[in-house]
């Protein structure tokens, strides 16, 4: 059986465990969205960066209501969901012209979720040779862009 390890994964998994409170629901009521990487509000969902992205322009798209399964959501949210998601693959294609994108969700901690208490959509940009042997044989991830500057780049072009 092949295995595939990212271990680079390991700080963000300890974080969590000793954060206090969700991390979605605190960057929905912050009033510093630069400091939280939250790119959009709506009445319902927020978009944010993922601080131990997989790829650059990695975000995260939660309901504003702290849920954990899919069939608990309301369509408003699952609508304000899906529609952030919508919006910004034309923002994300302008700034890093990926070949394509994983979208989905982990729901539940078998199944991967690192924030298994609130139900999140991962959008993340993929390219051509993106796992290369840097992190097949290095067990190292690079990512091109810092996350404060790929974050001005995305608000600035929401912003048109």
């Amino acid at each position: 059986m092949d295995r595939l390890w990212s271990p680079w994964r390991a700080p963000y998994v300890q974080k969590m465990k000793k954060m206090k409170g969700c991390l979605f629901c605190k960057a929905y009521k912050s009033k510093d969205l630069e400091k939280d990487y939250v790119v959009v509000k709506t009445a319902h969902a927020l978009v944010m960066l993922n601080i131990f992205p997989y790829n650059n322009g990695h975000i995260m798209i939660a309901p504003r209501r702290h849920v954990a399964v899919l069939e608990d959501c309301r369509p408003e949210e699952l609508s304000d969901v899906m529609d952030l998601a919508r919006r910004m693959m034309r923002p994300l294609r302008r700034i890093l012209n990926p070949s394509g994108f994983n979208i989905g969700m982990n729901i539940g901690k078998i199944a991967g979720a690192g924030i298994d208490q609130h139900l999140h959509l991962h959008v993340v940009p993929r390219w051509q040779g993106d796992t290369n042997f840097m992190p097949v044989c290095a067990a190292t991830k690079i990512i091109p862009q810092s996350l404060d500057d790929f974050y001005r780049r995305l608000r600035k072009e929401i912003k048109g």
